[in-house]
């Protein structure tokens, strides 16, 4: 299961400023970590080296296990967004059309989806001015092109609780909001319900809540499990949150996004005085007399990739794997195609064919597979490519943004670290970049595995050894 990649605060150092630390008293720093009872049973891979363009120039700090294979978890969108923006540059969009016949007065109009991630409710009403200014005010059929990308909508390898979940969302080419149906949990006086807030008010009236969730006192703890019905249209929220705590934002995914892409279009075009006389999606081919009437596009790559990165959006990274390849191959499965040009094209980045396997783009499939050294080969083949600095602005920095926002804070890594993240139950990663104040340029990869210890103690041994890599220094120089 998928666990959120909300940030934690970091308590990896403590508030006196931290000593520097020589590169010979690394390795034993690295293994008090890792090294605890706690961890016996744990797969830990980690491997540091020096950032170079030069492999001969590059130095190895510290290696374990590096070129084993570990579930990767989210630090699979390194994969991803590396193989997208090598591909189709840091300037390419993802188009969402229509087309028609508009001399018709009642005429029929076809939206063709390409799999846009970012598609909202303001990209709707874009599409309804436009078609205002065209002076339409009547639609016979709105058509929805929704087979762009070839394959299942949804993953045949996650878990059950993962695609029910808003961040296991279906994905389709006509894309609504991340195919999420969103709603806040607030907590109510003690003992009672948490009170659910759609929102959009009108799903309300499309979904049955069986709410048997309660508002417990500030000693009690608080957990959250949230999912739908396969079968019936009916949401269950089960668990608790402190009274006076904070509301929680959570998600369900769209168990039909096509049609609900369709029916909030036709909100926004009856808002804007344009009547449809029925929805559905398309079964035909697309008439060849039709024009474009209406667009909208994505912003580019360089800011899909960012979000995909920086937030840890699982939809994002399956829309561009499935968008790599569509566009090698329009006729077979979508996901299939993306992972054979992703290892096409890391394998020319001197990737190993063997030190990785991919079957998502974001890593919520427990088969993908991939070695720390792998990783860290990664990074240094996108810090020598042309879109260089597009990768490293995607990626969080710590303490400062993303899902490292409220990492690190307070302690040497803070605003010099720059890493993905990535969470499952039992699995813990983070590989990236740091710039030590005194030592040079490092690239770093660490992942933990098959350990039932809590996600947070995992994730704080993880800092703990970012941080000592963040406080080397130059010590045979000073």
């Amino acid at each position: 299961m998928l666990e959120p990649e909300r940030s934690i605060k970091s308590t990896a150092i403590a508030q006196k400023p931290a000593a520097p630390l020589c590169q010979a008293q690394l390795p034993n720093a690295i293994r008090s970590v890792i090294n605890k009872p706690e961890y016996e049973r744990a797969r830990w891979g980690i491997f540091v080296e020096t950032l170079n363009r030069s492999r001969s120039a590059r130095r190895t700090l510290f290696g374990l296990d590096e070129n084993k294979l570990f579930t990767p978890a989210s630090n699979n969108k390194l994969l991803t967004t590396a193989a997208a923006l090598r591909t189709l540059g840091p300037n390419y969009r993802i188009r969402t059309a229509v087309y028609g016949d508009l001399t018709q007065p009642n005429p029929n109009l076809w939206v063709v989806g390409q799999g846009d991630p970012s598609l909202g409710t303001e990209q709707l009403q874009q599409l309804a001015q436009q078609l205002q200014q065209k002076n339409v005010q009547q639609i016979n059929r709105l058509i929805g092109d929704d087979r762009y990308f070839q394959g299942s909508a949804i993953h045949p390898m996650w878990d059950w609780e993962d695609v029910q979940a808003g961040y296991g969302a279906p994905i389709n080419s006509l894309i609504f909001q991340q195919n999420a149906i969103d709603f806040t949990l607030i907590p109510q006086k003690l003992g009672q319900p948490l009170k659910l807030q759609w929102k959009d008010p009108s799903d309300a009236a499309q979904w049955r809540v069986l709410n048997q969730s309660k508002t417990v006192s500030e000693k009690e703890e608080e957990y959250l499990e949230v999912g739908r019905d396969f079968a019936t249209p009916t949401v269950y929220v089960r668990g608790q949150l402190q009274a006076g705590a904070a509301s929680e934002d959570v998600a369900i995914s769209a168990p039909n996004p096509g049609d609900r892409f369709l029916q909030k279009l036709r909100r926004e075009l009856a808002s804007a005085g344009i009547k449809v006389q029925r929805t559905e999606l398309a079964t035909d081919a697309l008439p060849t007399n039709l024009t474009e009437v209406a667009i909208v596009q994505s912003p580019p790559l360089s800011q899909l990739i960012q979000v995909t990165n920086q937030d840890s959006d699982n939809l994002y990274a399956e829309a561009l794997l499935k968008t790599l390849g569509r566009l090698q191959n329009p006729t077979t499965d979508s996901t299939t195609a993306g992972v054979e040009v992703i290892r096409k094209v890391l394998t020319q980045g001197n990737l190993p064919p063997d030190s990785f396997a991919q079957v998502d783009g974001s890593g919520v499939a427990r088969r993908n597979l991939v070695s720390p050294e792998a990783l860290v080969n990664l990074l240094q083949f996108m810090n020598q490519a042309p879109e260089a600095s597009v990768f490293r602005a995607s990626l969080p920095v710590a303490g400062v943004s993303g899902t490292l926002k409220n990492r690190f804070r307070g302690t040497a890594a803070e605003k010099i670290l720059q890493a993905k993240t990535g969470t499952l139950t039992g699995v813990v990663a983070l590989s990236g970049y740091v710039t030590p104040k005194n030592y040079e340029p490092l690239v770093f990869s660490i992942v933990v595995n098959n350990t039932p210890a809590a996600t947070r103690m995992l994730r704080q041994s993880v800092d703990d050894i970012a941080v000592l890599l963040a406080r080397l220094d130059r010590c045979d120089t000073r």
